[in-house]
């Protein structure tokens, strides 16, 4: 199994790489999606805190705890390619590559794009402030070092489809090599 490993600061357009995947009928699975699933699981309210209360349980001491569900599940669907998003650290990387064959992807998009992605959604909780903090909240989980490490990147400045199209060239050369 091929496991294309998506990561980048809040508001990349790493849902780019969802969009893509879903679309080539590709496994998929975000660490996000499991936090969801568990707080509904567990009939709380959606919201921040709540998930960042069980986002932290799930990760576990290590903080690998959501990252090894991820991998479990795609691992699981017996694809030959797959993609996990939601990796903050190099040590999730790490253990992703010792299960399976992974490339590392890299949505990047200049900061100020970024804000404005997320100030324009308008939602209570999106204010430039907000953003601020997310982002040092991010690059306090470890969040950079994948990003700087990563095998090959997506740089998200133009349209979607020009995002698709980079991210497509990535996986066509690495599954051509399956």
């Amino acid at each position: 199994m091929k496991i294309f490993v998506i990561v980048g600061m809040p508001a990349a357009g790493k849902n780019i790489a969802r969009l893509y995947a879903e679309s080539q009928d590709m496994v998929y699975y975000a660490t996000g999606d499991i936090v969801r699933a568990e707080v509904k699981g567990r009939g709380l309210e959606a919201d921040a805190v709540n998930s960042s209360e069980v986002s932290d349980e799930l990760r576990g001491e290590d903080g690998m705890g959501v990252t090894r569900l991820a991998l479990e599940e795609v691992l699981k669907s017996g694809a030959d390619v797959g993609f996990l998003e939601g990796m903050r650290s190099w040590p999730e990387i790490e253990l992703i590559r010792e299960k399976a064959d992974s490339l590392v992807v890299a949505f990047v998009t200049p900061r100020n794009v970024r804000r404005e992605r997320i100030v324009s959604r308008g939602r209570a909780d999106d204010s430039p402030q907000a953003f601020d903090d997310r982002d040092l909240r991010e690059i306090a989980y470890g969040t950079a070092i994948p990003i700087a490490m990563a095998d090959a990147y997506v740089l998200n400045t133009g349209s979607e489809e020009d995002a698709i199209s980079q991210l497509d060239a990535i996986v066509m050369q690495e599954t051509a090599r399956m």
